[in-house]
């Protein structure tokens, strides 16, 4: 329910791996995700890509799991790094529920499988609507991005009408 429609087709258009960290994707990978400011210590799972060309989202029933999409830059290497989650479920809160209230300079933290933990720092939220996801900014710029959905609801396609990205680069 994220911008995925969107995505996959500019992810074509720009390549399909815009991965270009020096750590190859299966030596290192993110494994936890940690944003003290809104009380979330989550696991990531991995994401790729649907067979209809979309970024994958974390499975409904793990509503409290976020995901890292692999064909982004492990996050602490050089490249846009993309880690996606969900807002909520039809009965409660999930894993970025909170994610709009970050704020410029708050801590972002990214455990990853090397024993490594890299700190970002927020520099921007933003707001945009589906049809206008900034999918170069998210998915080519570097820096890590956390996307999730926003604003109204639209009940009608069961879905929200925004998407909520934070950006953010290494403190």
């Amino acid at each position: 329910m994220l911008a995925g429609a969107i995505t996959g087709l500019v992810l074509v258009a720009f390549g399909k791996s815009m991965q270009t960290g020096s750590t190859p994707a299966a030596a290192v990978v993110p494994e936890s995700i940690d944003i003290p400011s809104i009380e979330v210590e989550a696991d990531l799972m991995k994401l790729g890509l649907a067979k209809n060309g979309e970024v994958e989202l974390p499975p409904y029933e793990k509503p409290k799991v976020a995901g890292w999409y692999t064909g982004s830059a492990v996050p602490g290497e050089k490249g846009a790094s993309v880690i996606i989650g969900h807002v909520d479920t039809k009965t409660a809160p999930a894993v970025f529920y909170k994610l709009r209230q970050l704020r410029k300079g708050q801590t972002v933290k990214v455990e990853r499988s090397d024993g490594k933990t890299v700190e970002f720092k927020v520099d921007k939220i933003e707001q945009v609507h589906k049809d206008r996801f900034p999918t170069k900014r998210v998915y080519v710029e570097d820096g890590l991005k956390l996307v999730t959905c926003g604003g109204k609801f639209d009940y009608a396609t069961g879905e929200y009408m925004d998407n909520i990205i934070v950006y953010a680069s290494k403190a």
